[in-house]
């Protein structure tokens, strides 16, 4: 492994300040868990849907009302009866007090519908605990991409200082009659320009610094860089297929999916089952007073059955059950769809690991050749068989591929976490495998602002 890649990072390295250890991946993955809304927004979800079940069961129980009223009457009335002519005045109050059970004894409908809450419910904490995994991932890219983000301000830095030095020397070459002022004017260009690329990727580090933070909140915590240190393995089991299949039972958005089908299935047996009966039991005791002169005061106790049979209902129940079934083809369309979403992500992951691998590899050994070129240019300037210019492409060659070999290591670290993201088999373990990577005495200090 090299060591801090070139010296003049070494002695950017050097000019950091001291602001102690930094924040590592999971004390930052831990203040996602509890500042981030969209889980908890995804929390308040469930616990919404898990009262579905509550309300199916109540269906089935029986239910008891207590109704009463009470009104004031005041009657004025003539008239003629077989008694001759009367009048009648008559002011009076009159109270009216029922209790009233029910239960229902059959209706397939309302079993349908407590079988169909317990899929809702295991599709909303399915789509819970995809949210869960989806922040580690979140947090870890919004993490690494600072990472990316401050190593291509510092490779910049460096940049911009080599540029500085490649124009001093120009500018005392040129006094002394050794090159042309296109030399010295190709060197402030590449300087000027460097100086823009920096500005550029300062302004890229504070917006990676901004989407970290809308995930944990305002935090203003140095973070640990990447250690020198980055073990290469392919997964384990080193086997595509098997990672697949994996995915194919374990993902939580496929289970999510298929919940949300097997609910769509209910639905079409909750609608067909308008064309049945219903039988519900009735029983109840009602109480009447009255102050009227001419009344009939009433206890009344009754108990019954009430039988309901649907013969035509202007073709609601038969459209609203094909518009069932159209739901229920289209869930099992997004289940389909799902499935392949997911295959694709675990095979692009799996194999996104492996060419990380080699990339790393082979991005470290082409630093070693870029800088053996540089030096050869440099060289080769002194004894006048290259320009400035040479030197100076060489030069930006050598930092871009320092950049480079450093994000391929975030992308190899990013793959596999997306590998177990795919099969859902990502939890604060596997996080953990990664943050010991990391260096918490190499920081990178937060915005100033």
């Amino acid at each position: 492994m090299l060591k801090r890649l070139s010296v003049i990072m070494s002695l950017l390295c050097l000019g950091l300040p001291m602001l102690g250890q930094g924040e590592d991946l999971l004390d930052i993955y831990d203040l996602a868990v509890q500042n981030d809304p969209a889980v908890r927004e995804a929390e308040q979800i469930l616990f919404s849907t898990r009262e579905i079940k509550p309300q199916a069961q109540a269906l089935l129980l029986p239910n008891i009302g207590l109704q009463g009223s009470t009104s004031y009457s005041n009657v004025s009335a003539r008239g003629q009866n077989a008694g001759g002519r009367f009048s009648r005045n008559e002011t009076f109050d009159q109270q009216d007090l029922s209790a009233v059970l029910s239960q229902s004894v059959y209706d397939r409908a309302n079993w349908i519908r407590l079988a169909q809450s317990d899929a809702t419910i295991a599709q909303a904490e399915a789509q819970y605990r995809d949210v869960q995994i989806a922040l580690m991932v979140r947090t870890a890219v919004a993490y690494f991409n600072v990472l990316r983000a401050a190593d291509l301000v510092r490779v910049q830095e460096a940049f911009v200082r080599a540029n500085e030095r490649q124009l001093e020397q120009s500018q005392q070459r040129f006094e002394v009659g050794l090159v042309a002022i296109t030399d010295v004017n190709e060197t402030q260009a590449a300087f000027d320009r460097s100086r823009a690329n920096l500005i550029a990727a300062e302004n890229g580090l504070d917006n990676a610094w901004e989407a970290l933070r809308r995930i944990v909140g305002p935090i203003r915590v140095p973070l640990a860089r990447l250690g020198d240190t980055l073990p290469l393995s392919p997964p384990e089991p080193n086997d595509i297929d098997q990672w697949a299949e994996t995915a194919l039972v374990n993902n939580f958005g496929i289970v999510a999916a298929q919940q949300a089908a097997e609910a769509a299935k209910r639905q079409i047996d909750i609608e067909r089952s308008g064309h049945l009966p219903t039988l519900d039991l009735q029983a109840g005791y009602s109480l009447a007073r009255s102050g009227a002169e001419f009344n009939t005061d009433s206890d009344t106790a009754f108990i019954g059955l009430q039988l309901n049979v649907p013969i035509f209902q202007g073709g609601a129940v038969a459209s609203r059950t094909r518009q069932a079934g159209y739901d229920f083809s289209a869930a099992q369309d997004r289940l389909d769809q799902q499935r392949r979403a997911v295959l694709n992500q675990v095979k692009d992951a799996f194999r996104g690991v492996l060419s990380n691998i080699s990339d790393v590899q082979a991005r470290q050994a082409a630093i070693v050749s870029t800088r053996s070129a540089l030096e050869s240019t440099q060289a080769g300037l002194e004894v006048g068989t290259r320009t400035q210019v040479d030197v100076l492409a060489a030069q930006q060659r050598l930092f871009e591929a320092e950049f480079e070999y450093l994000s391929a290591r975030y992308e190899y670290i990013i793959n596999g976490i997306r590998l177990h993201e795919a099969t859902s088999t990502l939890t604060r373990d596997v996080l953990a495998r990664g943050n010991a990577w990391l260096n918490p005495d190499d920081i990178i200090p937060p915005p100033a602002y």
